[in-house]
């Protein structure tokens, strides 16, 4: 079975680690998969520094239309049998396509398709319509949670029948290959997302302003276009001495961070699955989220975690409250009990074996 997966190459988030770590599970089981980058960019630059066989096919524009031949031209010369998108460029080359390449078409749906473009005007209407369409024409729909399959089905109105539920893994360590803690006087949580309104970083700010505990200290490690804001609102809330933006951070530089952390925290609006904090989680970190996505398959109960309402800083402020109050050695043990299940439950091996039984299943029904 040859597998080409297709994306625009500009991601930088938690759709860049899902691409490059499931085509990584892929390499280790001697999967067929190549990875296809529409424009050189991120996701290119780590497939390679991963050893994937990563190929770019130069399309610099969203528009450019025109080079859609190339795209033909690679799939059926290449004789794949899937072709996998991820992400709304790639969902939308692939849809104007389709009648004209032999191979079975996926998509990944990682985030929700109404929010992907939001804030953005006509314009982002306009983007948001056109995936959405796009989505329509796939043979085949992987959504990485129960609520984002839920809202294809009611809202977009496609069909249940192509759509497939397969959350996301990563690669799990041993306890014994994670960097010993440094010992700290503060309180430390992190916050590990793009700087963008839909991550709510905003809220986990007042949240802090509301705790009114100068041994509480945040880390905000991401980069975005609300960052310059998000700056602003901390000196607004005179909480500079305790809030520190660390930019964008690598794998290596956020493993270091997580040494000196207490408590990993996302409070979002949206979410598909959270990988960050299944890392957080693989670096022994407890977790606090919002109750987006199906947080709740991650954090089951109190003993894996701590859970807030969506936007309700108030109901963030208690999370954070009843961390912070939590003894150090119950922490530990909440950490530990929390990645022995996800560890359990979502890896990338599974990830990769439940995907290539649809494949399986899609190719035997179309021959």
């Amino acid at each position: 079975m040859r597998v080409l997966h297709v994306n625009a190459g500009l991601e930088s988030g938690g759709g860049l680690t899902h691409i490059i770590n499931l085509l990584r599970q892929a390499q280790r089981q001697d999967q067929d998969f190549t990875l296809l980058c529409l424009a050189e960019g991120p996701v290119a630059q780590a497939a390679r520094q991963a050893k994937l066989n990563v190929q770019v096919l130069g399309i610099n524009s969203r528009y450019a239309l025109t080079s859609l031949r190339q795209l033909v031209n690679f799939i059926n010369e290449g004789n794949y049998d899937i072709v996998h998108t991820h992400g709304a460029r790639a969902n939308l080359f692939l849809s104007l396509i389709k009648r004209r390449i032999s191979a079975v078409w996926c998509v990944t749906v990682h985030s929700d398709p109404y929010l992907d473009f939001a804030g953005r005007g006509i314009l982002g209407k306009l983007f948001t319509k056109a995936n959405l369409h796009a989505l329509k024409k796939a043979d085949c729909i992987f959504a990485v949670t129960q609520n984002f399959a839920q809202l294809l089905i009611k809202k977009a109105q496609l069909p249940a029948a192509k759509i497939h539920v397969i959350y996301n893994g990563i690669f799990f360590h041993n306890d014994d290959e994670i960097p010993a803690k440094y010992d700290h006087e503060h309180f430390n949580i992190v916050n590990v997302a793009r700087a963008e309104k839909v991550k709510g970083q905003e809220l986990l700010l007042k949240a802090l302003k509301q705790l009114d505990n100068a041994n509480v200290h945040l880390y905000i490690a991401g980069d975005g276009s609300q960052l310059a804001s998000l700056k602003e609102l901390t000196q607004k809330l005179s909480l500079g001495p305790q809030v520190t933006f660390q930019g964008f951070m690598t794998q290596k530089q956020l493993k270091n961070l997580y040494r000196r952390m207490n408590l990993a925290v996302l409070t979002s609006y949206s979410e598909s699955f959270p990988l960050v904090l299944l890392e957080a989680s693989d670096n022994l970190l407890p977790l606090l989220s919002t109750n987006v996505g199906d947080i709740e398959m991650m954090i089951p109960d109190q003993k894996h975690g701590f859970v807030a309402q969506i936007g309700d800083v108030a109901s963030i402020t208690a999370a954070l409250k009843a961390a912070i109050a939590t003894p150090p050695k119950q922490l530990v043990q909440m950490a530990q009990t929390e990645k022995s299940y996800v560890a359990s439950n979502f890896s990338l091996e599974k990830q990769l074996t439940a995907i290539m039984q649809v494949y399986q299943t899609l190719i035997e029904r179309d021959s």
